[in-house]
């Protein structure tokens, strides 16, 4: 029989001005001080009244939000709580939900030409662009891959994998990692076009003295015009190949002494040969990875699985091996995108209108790129491999006190004297980057 215990405690309420998010001050002043909301209120279009909200406040509002754990726009009233720690962060209001909603839903409206679906593209192009000028990479590995989101709304359309959803097709800097372009698509479109122009874009938004030297990507970049475009800028490239019958025949041609197995046990064996398309203007190495099937009736009497990598660099600086190794790096970028939309609370869609879950999903990007910049440029260089997840345990979920005293206002945290000290670091280096952006 288990003994059921009352615990000596009673629920009482105060009027006590307190915070369940103290460190979310951190972040907000890192990001006022990044630029965020005068970079709002330039490039979107502004309220339709006085009486209206500046954007800066949709946007602030919704970049906080997102940090601090919120995933849908409901979850506006919890942050509404902290209204004493935003208030002297220079939040006098917040919007509610369905006034965040009804902006997001006008900001995507394509008969209005998402002009602030276009303002936020220009919002998080400059933010990266600041980002990227306070690191000491010149030469950057881009990561591109193409993910779904799931959803059941009015306008998602059904995908190549039989559900209904939108397409996100996402550029990762490997270095950094900062989500360098976003673009919201209906399921239904090719996770394949458009990127030659993806690739251009991501260039010509780097700073000055830095370049993309290295590019990484599933099957749907392997195109001629694409491969061409980076062998023309001196771009290394390791895109899985397409097993079209041109390649299958090279792959079944290959002498079987060629295949070497590259360590001691590994299970695998490893061929390369040269390949150019037809419409390609220079050859390439095709490196060919083969793994015996354990069960090959069933496959028609097939032996081996293959797995073919489409590459330009130099034998001399990387074998066969070294190649598929680097390829199979871009596996990160799994990670990235577990980190932006789970993270981030991206997984649901909160409008029925894609072109109002495209701004809110850009919001969402904002939120991750000032984050990862936020821990290099602020944080402990150990704290470098945190997700949102542990910094909000960490830092932003830290009870305060807000008191007033001698004219001054004192946020008051339950943190142990070496936090509070870190705490302290953290803010002046905000100060800082506010100073010199």
């Amino acid at each position: 029989m288990i003994r059921q215990t009352v615990w000596p405690f009673k629920l009482e309420r105060t009027d006590d001005t307190l915070t369940a998010h103290g460190g979310l001050a951190l972040l907000a002043e890192y990001n006022h001080g990044l630029g965020l909301r005068t970079l709002a209120d330039q490039h979107l279009p502004g309220p339709g009244s006085h009486r209206g909200y500046a954007p800066s406040v949709f946007v602030d509002t919704a970049v906080l939000l997102l940090q601090a754990g919120g995933q849908t726009l409901e979850d506006l009233r919890a942050l509404e709580r902290e209204a004493a720690l935003l208030a002297r962060l220079g939040h006098d209001a917040l919007p509610d939900p369905d006034t965040l909603g009804d902006w997001l839903r006008l900001m995507g409206d394509p008969q209005t030409g998402q002009a602030g679906l276009d303002g936020l593209s220009r919002v998080r192009d400059t933010l990266t662009t600041r980002l990227l000028r306070r690191d000491t990479v010149t030469d950057y590995t881009l990561d591109v891959d193409a993910t779904l989101i799931e959803a059941d709304k009015r306008e998602a359309q059904w995908s190549y994998q039989g559900v209904k959803g939108y397409l996100l097709l996402l550029d990762f800097l490997f270095e950094t990692p900062i989500c360098l372009i976003d673009e919201f698509r209906p399921g239904n479109v090719s996770p394949g076009s458009r990127h030659l122009a993806f690739y251009r874009a991501c260039q010509a938004r780097l700073p000055q003295g830095k370049r993309i030297a290295a590019y990484r990507a599933d099957s749907t970049s392997y195109q001629a015009d694409l491969l061409n475009t980076l062998e023309a800028g001196g771009v290394h490239f390791a895109i899985t190949a397409d097993q079209d019958a041109a390649v299958n025949t090279l792959i079944r041609e290959l002498p079987e002494a060629v295949w070497q197995a590259p360590l001691p046990g590994c299970g695998y064996e490893v061929a390369e040969t040269v390949h150019t398309m037809n419409k390609g203007t220079h050859a390439f190495r095709l490196i060919v990875k083969r793994t015996r099937r354990r069960q090959p009736d069933l496959f028609d009497g097939e032996t081996y699985v293959y797995h073919a990598v489409a590459s330009n660099w130099p034998i001399e600086r990387k074998r066969a091996h070294a190649v598929l190794c680097w390829h199979n790096q871009r596996g990160q970028a799994e990670n990235f995108h577990k980190e932006l939309k789970a993270g981030f609370g991206l997984e649901r869609r909160p409008c029925g209108a894609i072109g109002a879950n495209a701004v809110f999903f850009r919001l969402g990007v904002l939120a991750y790129n000032l984050f990862i910049g936020f821990k290099q440029l602020a944080c402990p260089a150990a704290w470098a491999a945190h997700t949102i997840a542990t910094v909000r345990w960490r830092l932003i979920q830290v009870a305060g006190h807000i008191v007033r005293h001698a004219g001054q206002v004192i946020l008051t945290l339950a943190v142990e004297a070496e936090m509070l000290a870190r705490f302290r670091g953290i803010r002046r280096q905000c100060w800082a980057l506010r100073a010199g952006t």
